[in-house]
């Protein structure tokens, strides 16, 4: 789609490395994500998981994958002796962008998935990942009726909920001068020297999701300014925000997006490392 990749670049331009160096100063290593402390405060955006109005709980997305393997109606996914099958398709759950699947599926909040099945939002100790809600999956595999949060990006709906509200609580509105940094796993070559920055509106930050040179959402969206600034590590199923207390309250009293603070996070100073 060249009129998107024209769009995208024309609007956010390449910016220097050196834009990321205070966020190095304060985060650490940026290799799957610049993760910062409350800045004064912070919340968790979780990304949104579907579930079919009709579809069939009992069964797991590997079993399914499995049984059409057997009738052949699809063959193993087996790179370099590795089946790739055994995450992504077989497990229900996507890498990198996402959205809506479409027709009779309707959105379950992470809240009521734990009330359902007796787990916690996210077990302490913990950041939202892979290891939510194990009573939820069978050998590590969701439901077929389920389809889990995206990892390591945001998915499409609450990106652009996301934006919006950042927007909202912004001094400079949608003029808001912005930075979004791509962590060299998810950037074009996987350059661990030049870090890959873009520089733009935030009005234009929408764009940013169908960016043709990667199937990610941003790791890092930050105003220049420094006002806030938001993180999408490459391992997990949810964004940090970290900003004003008007802003954090915003998300987490928003009716579209599902945000959470963590009592014992495990990114902030003094706290244990964080596990995924």
């Amino acid at each position: 789609m060249p009129e998107i990749s024209t769009c995208v670049t024309a609007r956010w331009p390449l910016a220097p490395s050196a834009a990321t160096d205070w966020l190095h100063e304060l985060c650490g290593d940026g290799v799957t994500g610049f993760m910062p402390p409350a800045m004064p405060d912070a919340a968790w955006v979780l990304n949104a998981m579907y579930e079919h109005e009709q579809g069939p709980a009992a069964i797991s997305h590997h079993e399914h994958h499995q049984a059409q393997m057997a009738e052949g109606s699809v063959e193993p996914h087996v790179v370099a002796g590795i089946d790739l099958d055994v995450t992504g398709v077989a497990t229900g759950g996507d890498v990198g962008r996402a959205e809506h699947p479409g027709p009779g599926w309707q959105r379950l909040r992470w809240a009521d998935l734990a009330h359902r099945v007796g787990d916690p939002v996210i077990p302490e100790g913990l950041l939202p990942c892979y290891h939510c809600f194990p009573s939820a999956t069978k050998d590590g595999s969701w439901p077929l009726s389920i389809t889990p949060p995206t990892e390591g990006s945001t998915d499409r709906e609450t990106w652009n909920r996301l934006i919006t509200l950042l927007i909202e609580h912004s001094p400079d509105g949608a003029d808001t001068a912005c930075f979004a940094y791509y962590n060299p796993l998810m950037a074009p070559g996987c350059d661990f020297e030049n870090l890959h920055v873009r520089t733009g509106r935030l009005g234009d930050a929408k764009l940013l999701y169908d960016n043709p040179e990667t199937e990610y959402s941003p790791s890092n969206l930050w105003a220049a300014d420094r006002s806030w600034v938001l993180c999408t590590d490459y391992d997990l199923w949810a964004t940090k925000v970290s900003g004003p207390r008007p802003l954090i309250d915003a998300l987490l009293h928003d009716r579209e997006i599902e945000a959470i603070q963590l009592p014992n996070d495990p990114t902030e100073p003094g706290q244990a490392p964080h596990a995924v």
